[in-house]
C-alpha cells in the first residue's frame, strides 16, 4: 500500500482487515480526488474539506440528516435584536496541536485572514462583515458586527475553520498571511494532526489522543489515524475494498454499487442527497456564449439517461435548487428532451445547421460523469454537434474554469449546498462567483445578481422566498447550465467500520472522519 512505510514494521499484510500502527488500527479511506491546497481559507471541495475538517475546528459544526448546527469551539452564541451583532462564547478547554489555547484572538485572526485573502470561503461573509468589525472582547468572547442584517450568517459559520495565528504568522512570506506554508501544512486544533501530505497520492492523519473535545468511541477503539488514499479509477478502488486494502471508498459507479451490495462483509451506504449535477456552459466565450445554442442542447439532451446511469438512484432537477432546499420551486417549463424545440433553438443560433464540436470536461476517473458525457454525445448527434469528452484532474478543471478565456464549452460540476440556507445555492449564479469552481459558467445577469444581494439582506422570510422563486425562474430562462439531477450519495465500507455518519451538507464523497473506528 502506498505510504506503508509510515506504519510500524511487522504489520499484517494487505489482506488484513485493517492496517495497524503499533497496537492501534489505521483506517484507510479511498477516493479519486487529490487535495492540492490544504489552507482552509483558500480552497474547498469534497476531498479538501474532508481533510480540513479533520485537522481544524470551527465555532459550530454541521451534524446529521437533516443537518443541524451544533456548538463546537463556541459553547453558545447570542444575537442582537436587530440581527447585526453575533457574540460567541468559547469553550475554555480547546487547544491547538502545539498546545496553544484556542482563544478569541485566534478566532478573530482566522475570520480576518479569510476576509483579507478574499479566496475560497470569503464570498460567504465579505459583503456583510469587515475585518475591523470582528473583536476579541476577552479570551473567551468574540463579537461580530455586521454592516447590515444577513439572514444566512449562522449557516456559514461552520465552514470558517480556526487556525493558530502564532504558527501562521511565524511562517508568513512577505504579506501572504502564511498562505504558501498552509498549502501543505496545518495549524489546527482538530481531532487529527497531519503526519504526511502528498497532494496526489495520500494523506496520513494521526489521531490526537488528548483531543480537547474527546472522542466518541471507547478509548481502546480510538484509531491511531486515518489514511486518505487516492486511487483515480473506480475499478481498482473497488478491488482495494474487496481485498481489504481500503476500509471505506467513495466515487463508485452504479454497477460497482450493485456488485458490492452482494459481497459478504461489505455495507453500502446509500443516502438521499442534496448535491446537484449540472453541465456548466461557458456563457462568455465560444459557441456556448449563444443562449440559443445552450437552449438547443438543453432540449436535445436525454434526461432519462441520467436516471438509467444511476440505476434509478437519482431524481431529475426541477430547478437550480435541490428539492430539499428552502425556497425551492418547480420552475415551469424547465427543459426536457424535445427535438422539435431543440432544432428550433438551433436555427435561431449562430450555428443553424450544427456542424461544430464542443468540449465536455469531467473529473478524471469519475465514471458517472464520463457516461453522462457519452449520453450528451449521443443526444447531440441529432443536431449534428460533435462532443469531445475529456477527463482531467479536478485541479486542472478548476484552473481552466477560473477564466472565461480558458473555461471549456461544457463542464460537469457537482455542487453541494454548504449550509441550510438557499443563499448557499443561489450565490453560485452571482457575478461574484466567477473564478470559483461552481462559477465556471461565468454567467452574468445583473438583475439576478441584484436579487441575490437583496435576498441575502432581507429579514422578512416570505419576501426572501419570493425573491428566490424569481431568481430560480430567471436562471432557468437564461440556461447557464444543463440542469441535471440529484443523485443519491453512496459509499461502500467493510462491515467492521463503525461510526459512519451522513449529512447532506457534506460534499459528494466527503465524510466526517472523526467518529470512525474499526470493530474487532
Amino acid at each position: 500500500m502506498a505510504g506503508a512505510a509510515l506504519l510500524t514494521a511487522g504489520m499484517p499484510g494487505i489482506s488484513a482487515a485493517f492496517e495497524r500502527d503499533g497496537n492501534r488500527k489505521v483506517l484507510v479511506f479511498s477516493g479519486n480526488q487529490q487535495v492540492p491546497v490544504l489552507d482552509p481559507h483558500v480552497r474547498y471541495d469534497w476531498s479538501t474539506r474532508m481533510i480540513q475538517q479533520s485537522v481544524y475546528d470551527a465555532l459550530l459544526k454541521y451534524e446529521g440528516d437533516p443537518p443541524r448546527i451544533v456548538p463546537w469551539l463556541a459553547e453558545r452564541y447570542d444575537v442582537s435584536p436587530d440581527g447585526r451583532i453575533y457574540t460567541f462564547h468559547l469553550v475554555g478547554t480547546a487547544k491547538f496541536h502545539n498546545g496553544d489555547p484556542v482563544d478569541a484572538e485566534a478566532v478573530r485572526f482566522s475570520f480576518e485572514r479569510g476576509l483579507k485573502l478574499n479566496a475560497g470561503i470569503a464570498w460567504m461573509l465579505k459583503d456583510f462583515l469587515k475585518p475591523e468589525n470582528i473583536v476579541a472582547v476577552d479570551a473567551r468572547t468574540v463579537r461580530f458586527t455586521l454592516d447590515r442584517p444577513f439572514a444566512p450568517f449562522i449557516s456559514y459559520v461552520p465552514w470558517w475553520y480556526v487556525v493558530n495565528p502564532k504558527q501562521v504568522m511565524a511562517n508568513q512570506e512577505g504579506d501572504d498571511l502564511g498562505r504558501k506554508w498552509l498549502t501543505e501544512n496545518a495549524a489546527g486544533s482538530g481531532p487529527f494532526r497531519l503526519r504526511r501530505f502528498d497532494a496526489n497520492t495520500l494523506m496520513h492523519l494521526d489521531a490526537v489522543p488528548d483531543y480537547w473535545k474527546g472522542w466518541p468511541m471507547a478509548d481502546a477503539d480510538r484509531p491511531s489515524g486515518i489514511i486518505y488514499r487516492i486511487i483515480r479509477e473506480a475499478a481498482p478502488r473497488k478491488a482495494a475494498l474487496q481485498r481489504r486494502e481500503a476500509d471505506i471508498i467513495t466515487n463508485l459507479t452504479p454497477d460497482d454499487i450493485e456488485q458490492l451490495s452482494r459481497v459478504p462483509g461489505v455495507v453500502v451506504e446509500n443516502h438521499k442527497g442534496s448535491t446537484t449535477f449540472g453541465i456548466k456552459f461557458n456563457c462568455q466565450q465560444g459557441p456556448t456564449a449563444d443562449i440559443n445554442l445552450r437552449k438547443a442542447i438543453a432540449y436535445a439532451f436525454d434526461y432519462d439517461s441520467l436516471l438509467a446511469i444511476h440505476n434509478g438512484a437519482a431524481v431529475l432537477m426541477t430547478s437550480p435548487f435541490p428539492a430539499s432546499m428552502a425556497g425551492h420551486i418547480d420552475v415551469p417549463g424547465i427543459p426536457r428532451k424535445d427535438l422539435d424545440k431543440a432544432r428550433d433553438f438551433l436555427r435561431r443560433s449562430r450555428f443553424p445547421n450544427g456542424g461544430i464540436e464542443l468540449e465536455y470536461v469531467h473529473v478524471q476517473g469519475l465514471e458517472d460523469a464520463r457516461r453522462i458525457g457519452l449520453a450528451l454525445l449521443d443526444s447531440l448527434r441529432a443536431l449534428d454537434i460533435r462532443v469531445n469528452i475529456v477527463g482531467q484532474p479536478w485541479p486542472t478543471m478548476t484552473s481552466r474554469g477560473s477564466k472565461p478565456e480558458t473555461s471549456p464549452n461544457m463542464m460537469s460540476v457537482y455542487v453541494t449546498p454548504v449550509g441550510t440556507d438557499p443563499d448557499t445555492v443561489a450565490y453560485q449564479y452571482h457575478r461574484a462567483s466567477w473564478g470559483l469552481y461552481y462559477g465556471t459558467a461565468h454567467y452574468e445577469n445583473a438583475e439576478v445578481s441584484r436579487w441575490i444581494d437583496e435576498a441575502r439582506g432581507e429579514t422578512d422570510n416570505a419576501k426572501r422566498m419570493a425573491l428566490y422563486a424569481r431568481i430560480q425562474t430567471q436562471i432557468v430562462a437564461d440556461q447557464p447550465e444543463l440542469f441535471g439531477m440529484v443523485a443519491n450519495r453512496i459509499w461502500a465500507r467493510r462491515d467492521y467500520v463503525q461510526g459512519f455518519s451522513f449529512s447532506p451538507v457534506r460534499f459528494t464523497g466527503e465524510i466526517d472522519l472523526y467518529p470512525l473506528w474499526a470493530r474487532g
